[in-house]
């Protein structure tokens, strides 16, 4: 059993975020810390070809906590997840940062992968009214990968195949 936190601390924007975290697939709770109008920005601005294997990636403008709820449903549903680590999370003001890692193991092709995530959230009398995660995406998207072949060419003229699967 963990040790109770004062009240301020919970109501604070650290542990604010840090309570979302704890129970971002709880609908209710998520009702309860995210604002009606907050934006959630998952993974990028716009990338349809992330938006096909991630349906949720993208600016959710103003959508307020169901954005947050169904991202989160949603990747629970893809993926188990075997381990979530806040490394580091700090704040001035309003805005909170976090770092860490998770890995997913995809329910589909049971692949795992482990990432590094980052957080920037901003909280306004208690509700998170701007948040933005991000992590690696070509690694996870790529436990849903069964068989790929891709030719990339970072530096002129030197292109390389990357075989996924």
């Amino acid at each position: 059993m963990g040790i109770a936190q004062p009240f301020y601390m919970l109501t604070s924007p650290i542990g604010v975020v840090q309570r979302l975290l704890a129970a971002a697939t709880d609908e209710a709770v998520v009702q309860e810390l995210v604002a009606p109008t907050a934006t959630y920005v998952s993974l990028c601005i716009s990338n349809p070809h992330l938006k096909k294997v991630m349906p949720y990636a993208g600016v959710h403008e103003s959508e307020g906590p169901d954005a947050v709820y169904k991202t989160f449903k949603r990747v629970n549903a893809v993926w188990a997840n075997e381990a979530f680590t806040i490394d580091k999370i700090f704040g001035s003001g309003n805005d909170v940062a976090v770092f860490g890692r998770f890995t997913y193991r995809a329910r589909t092709t049971g692949k795992a992968y482990e990432s590094l995530f980052s957080i920037h959230a901003e909280v306004k009398d208690g509700k998170i009214v701007y948040m933005q995660f991000m992590e690696d995406t070509l690694g996870t998207a790529a436990t849903f990968v069964r068989q790929s072949r891709t030719t990339y060419e970072v530096e002129p003229g030197k292109p390389f195949d990357v075989i996924i699967g």
